[in-house]
């Protein structure tokens, strides 16, 4: 913000004339320097003739290329002895690319030159018959074609001849949805991808967000689409990456599967069942298998999922803890009270 609260424009380096002009300056001194010969007049006497002469009238002197020199200083020797030859002209060439570079990239335009000397080398390609014309995408089921191709970067300005193919497949790897892909280009204008698709496989809730996942616990999307909806819920921290194992054990025990609404992981180490209705059955840490084999005995025997109660809690291994739900409770606690009146009343006739 400026001084008076508006927004400031950002300040793009401006290009330093003076050094581009003196580094153009030094540049024509080093061409010209190396192309034109230095000259002198010779020496004349006193009547206009040439010196070592006689008196003969002569023509006027011409340029004489100058074959000798005077001897330059030791450090200008040791210089041209050593350093490679036209090294000041190079260094000045890389100073004002370096500085035109620099301009850019402070300037935030890097990205943007980049990608405008990319589309003109494809358009170049394209233009000489390496344009994409055919695109065979096999193995996709969630994904389209036009998302396949926009997550490996493939638009239609590219060319077959630059296209970069290990690339492609890095980025089609990075999307969680595809856990593997194989890129060939075909000459002069096919392309072919092939990829394996992680399949949905449960719907992972935590801190209220609700996510699907693969088997192996990666993240495909947010949950936004109801043809997820009958996948099965996993709840808490951890969740997603124990869920398969849980899954694949619960799926042993029908009866308990059909009832069980959401699976939830507690403390990162053991699960409770929430079933259609309502019931939390809170399972052991250990030798679940044996806990959902009693839960299936128990509900053909006593029909404990259609009972008036809240919990079903067996952590302990001898034994199984009911929770009444509160209307339960207290129908119960009133049919005590009445069987203690009853003998009450009997002990005292």
């Amino acid at each position: 913000m400026d001084g008076a609260g508006r927004l400031a424009r950002s300040q793009r380096p401006q290009a330093n004339l003076k050094a581009a002009a003196l580094g153009a300056a030094i540049l024509l001194r080093e061409y010209i320097s190396a192309r034109l010969p230095r000259f002198r007049f010779p020496r004349v006497g006193k009547h206009g003739r040439a010196s070592g002469e006689g008196g003969a009238k002569t023509a006027p002197a011409a340029l004489v290329p100058v074959i000798d020199r005077e001897a330059p200083p030791r450090i200008v020797e040791l210089v041209e002895r050593y350093l490679p030859h036209r090294l000041g002209t190079v260094a000045t060439v890389g100073l004002l690319f370096g500085s035109v570079w620099l301009g850019i990239v402070k300037g935030g335009h890097a990205q943007d030159v980049s990608a405008a000397l990319s589309d003109t080398r494809n358009a170049l390609a394209n233009a000489a018959g390496f344009r994409i014309t055919a695109v065979a995408i096999n193995g996709r089921k969630q994904l389209t074609q036009d998302e396949v191709l926009a997550i490996g970067g493939v638009t239609g300005r590219s060319s077959l001849l630059f296209l970069d193919a290990a690339a492609v497949r890095d980025k089609l790897k990075a999307n969680p949805w595809i856990a593997d892909a194989t890129v060939q280009k075909f000459f002069p204008n096919q392309l072919q991808i092939d990829i394996v698709e992680r399949k949905a496989f449960a719907l992972w809730q935590q801190d209220g967000r609700l996510s699907v996942i693969a088997d192996d616990g990666a993240v495909l999307e947010p949950y936004v689409s109801r043809r997820f909806l009958t996948l099965p819920l996993v709840v808490g921290k951890g969740a997603e990456s124990r869920a398969r194992d849980f899954l694949a054990l619960l799926a042993r025990y029908p009866q308990v599967r059909a009832v069980t609404k959401a699976a939830i992981f507690v403390g990162e180490r053991r699960w409770n069942l929430r079933t259609k209705d309502g019931l939390d059955i809170r399972l052991p840490e250990n030798d679940v298998g044996n806990a959902l084999a009693s839960l299936s005995r128990l509900e053909p025997e006593d029909k404990l999922f259609a009972r008036d109660i809240v919990a079903i809690d067996m952590r302990l291994p001898d034994r199984l803890t009911v929770q009444l739900s509160d209307d339960a409770a207290k129908a119960r606690e009133d049919l005590f009270k009445d069987k203690a009146k009853s003998k009450k009343k009997a002990g005292d006739a």
